[in-house]
């Protein structure tokens, strides 16, 4: 979302399983608004805003009623974990108690990026950064390969509704164990590796399905399968050892 104010343009990430159908900022109130449409009774996702756009100390609404979400503030950026019930249209207001901070509100500027943020919440933490190419990488896939086809549709939507129920948990560990971070970092980056298989996809759903299968079996080879033999081999040749001795 690209909020526009006092002569500058602010970009504000949103990761959910819901859709924002539109916005609008009140510089007066220093209030957020979104409106959301959601075909899930149980809404997870996650709101990021540079603290130059807004900052303080925070109030939150959902359909007129107050609302206390879990909130993460750094230097740069506050970081809004939304997590409610209720399907169909609902209405988030967010306020402030600060307004562009540390800008003048006559001379116009470029957006102001947020660099954590993206379509997965795992991980964006992980890599740090929206415009990390692993990032990249996740958002051209699914935007180019698997919402092309129905059962890539289908499956983005069962995939979501399962995600969103535990990976706001894990973002926040992330962002504050490193050492958390770095080992979700090795796991992930093979798996992300073997996604771009599906680049190859020519958009039917036969050679999605392929593809999709041919990711699968080679994520259970790396993830279960070697992992396995390593170890199976380790025991046989502790066991020999201790036989020998």
């Amino acid at each position: 979302m690209d909020v526009k104010t006092g002569g500058h343009s602010f970009e504000v990430q949103t990761v959910s399983n819901f859709d924002i159908s539109n916005y609008e900022f009140d510089d007066d109130q220093k209030r957020l608004t979104l409106y959301i449409t959601s075909g899930l009774e149980n809404n997870l996702g996650e709101i990021y805003i540079p603290q130059t756009l807004l900052s303080g100390n925070f109030t939150f609404y959902i359909n007129g009623e107050e609302y206390s979400p879990k909130v993460k503030i750094n230097n740069q950026i506050s970081f809004i974990t939304l997590n409610f019930t209720g399907s169909g249209d609902s209405k988030i207001e967010i306020i402030g108690t600060d307004y562009l901070r540390g800008f003048n509100q006559t001379i116009p500027d470029e957006p102001t990026k947020i660099d954590n943020g993206g379509g997965c919440l795992i991980a964006t933490a992980a890599y740090g950064s929206e415009l990390a190419p692993q990032i990249q990488q996740l958002r051209e896939i699914r935007d180019n390969q698997l919402l092309k086809t129905e059962l890539g549709k289908l499956f983005m939507n069962s995939f979501n509704y399962v995600y969103y129920s535990f990976s706001p948990v894990i973002a926040d560990y992330e962002r504050e164990n490193p050492i958390f971070k770095e080992l979700v970092k090795i796991t992930i980056t093979p798996m992300i590796s073997s996604l771009s298989i599906l680049s190859l996809s020519d958009d039917s759903e036969f050679m999605m399905v392929g593809l999709g299968l041919s990711v699968i079996l080679l994520n259970i080879g790396m993830y279960f399968v070697a992992p396995t033999v390593v170890i199976v081999k380790l025991n046989s040749k502790l066991i020999n050892k201790d036989y020998h001795n």
